[in-house]
């Protein structure tokens, strides 16, 4: 008993010390990221004794979430920037939190604008990173222009966008949800409206609107997500477009001196990763073609 006891001393000395570690490295990060999931874990308590055990679950998967710049470092050896962690974990609570929970994409309307842009913008800067690693490996043959890094970066964001619209559309059908948010419409315009038939689009002012015998007055149709979903990829578009024209100029310019914004939005591989990569190229370049190792004496 006493050697366990040691033993989880020691474990608990060893995690206090990373911890530390950790918030001396990087003490704005760490403050984020501890505020952060303790406002998350007050709410996720105060939702479990109100029974709203889907807002539980919300928290739940937040926590998760937190976790991913973290896991991204240590496992894939990519070093995340500061300021691209902080953003990422504030998106995270903002989206999730802010949004769902204290029901903030009802109560400011351009709340799920907004997040949209940002991860448009955010989701080019990853997938610029990405290219970018890429290009600076030599394990790779191919280098991609500043041209197609910018294009990559946007369809990639582009990619990311469309695949949370189908999370979105999914919650919705299977789950019951509604993540794809109704818009009200005044007037409906549809060639399905045509009397005779024909492919002309007639409009019609909605002046009431009556479900099984019940009036709505909504002030028009209610649609349900099109429009969401369209504005949603819009704004993913403007903020992919933004930064894949910074990221081209980043690139074209590199190393001139007006690259700190990007560098700090910018995930990188780990220098550690870096050094062994370019120490078996060293010991592969001394290694000739019969797999006998180059040192240097003239054999003819």
């Amino acid at each position: 008993m006493p050697e366990k006891k040691k033993a989880a001393g020691k474990k608990r000395g060893r995690v206090l010390k990373r911890v530390y570690e950790d918030f001396k490295k990087h003490p704005f990060v760490f403050m984020t990221y501890f505020i952060l999931r303790l406002l998350v874990i007050i709410i996720m308590i105060t939702q479990f004794t109100n029974e709203a055990y889907d807002s539980v679950f919300l928290c739940l998967l937040t926590l998760l979430l937190f976790t991913l710049p973290s896991f991204v470092e240590k496992r894939l050896k990519i070093e995340v920037p500061n300021l691209l962690e902080v953003l990422i974990l504030l998106f995270i609570f903002a989206a999730e939190i802010l949004g769902e929970i204290r029901e903030y994409y009802l109560i400011y309307s351009y709340w799920d604008t907004l997040l949209h842009t940002v991860n448009g913008f955010l989701s080019a800067a990853i997938g610029l990173a990405l290219i970018d690693i890429l290009n600076q490996s030599d394990r790779f043959a191919f280098r991609l222009s500043p041209v197609f890094a910018a294009m990559v970066a946007f369809c990639f964001s582009m990619t990311i966008g469309v695949l949370w619209e189908f999370f979105e559309f999914a919650m919705d059908q299977f789950l019951g949800m509604d993540m794809q948010k109704d818009t009200i419409i005044p007037v409906v315009r549809s060639v399905m409206l045509h009397p005779d038939g024909k492919n002309i689009p007639v409009a019609v002012a909605v002046e009431s609107l009556v479900v099984n015998g019940v009036e709505w007055d909504l002030g028009g149709y209610l649609d349900i997500g099109l429009i969401d979903t369209m504005m949603d990829l819009f704004v993913n578009f403007i903020g992919a477009l933004v930064f894949s024209v910074i990221g081209y100029f980043y690139i074209k310019n590199r190393g001139k001196g007006r690259d700190r914004f990007v560098n700090s939005l910018l995930p990188r591989k780990i220098r550690e990763t870096i050094i062994e990569e370019m120490e078996d190229l060293e010991n592969s370049e001394r290694t000739q073609p019969g797999g006998e190792k180059d040192d240097g004496s003239d054999k003819t």
